[in-house]
Parts: C-alpha cells; structure tokens; sequence
C-alpha cells in the first residue's frame, strides 16, 4: 500500500463524526483533563516510592521497638548504649574513637 492509498482510506473516516468525537475524547482523556494519562503515571510512580518508604520506616519501627525493649530491660543494656552511641563516659575515664574505613 502506498501513502496515497492509506491517505484515500482514512479521508472518510475522518469525515465521520463519531470517530471524530472519539478522536477528540481520546485526546481531551489523555492530555487536557484533570485526570489525564501523564500525570496518572506520575503520580504511580510517586506511589511506589511512598510505598517503599512505608516499607522501610515500618522496618525501623520494629527495630526501634526492640531497641527500647532490650533497654528498658536491663540498666547494663543502657548504659552500653549510652557510651556507644552518645560517647558518654564516666568522670575518671577517657575515650578513644577508632573509625574503620
């Protein structure tokens, strides 16, 4: 088929007013509308990272959660924690930090 056949076959289709209608529907969908495709896929994407990041602080909870069991626990637990991770010692003592690399 040539270009001048594809051209003499779709002259009357587009005299037909519904595939016009439907031409202008699918065209008002698909870019004008509130709703339209692209911002549609936009924001599916923003829902999977926001699911991602529901994951990940839902798996930070659940270690916190432990954290502050194993704490409340036991005094030594705290008292670990309190020197490893906020660097606090005892009046006599000195610290030493050994950073790996």
């Amino acid at each position: 088929m040539s270009l001048k056949d594809i051209f003499r076959l779709s002259i009357p289709l587009l005299r037909n007013r519904y595939i016009i209608t439907f031409l202008a529907f699918i065209i008002w969908v698909g870019f004008f509308d509130q709703n339209n495709l692209v911002e549609r896929n936009e924001l599916s994407g923003r829902i999977k990272d926001l699911e991602k990041q529901k994951i990940h602080y839902q798996n930070e909870i659940v270690n916190n959660t432990r954290r502050i069991k194993e704490l409340q626990s036991n005094p030594d637990n705290l008292e670990k924690f309190a020197r490893e991770q906020y660097l606090m010692k005892k009046p006599d003592e000195d610290i030493f930090v050994v950073i790996e690399k």
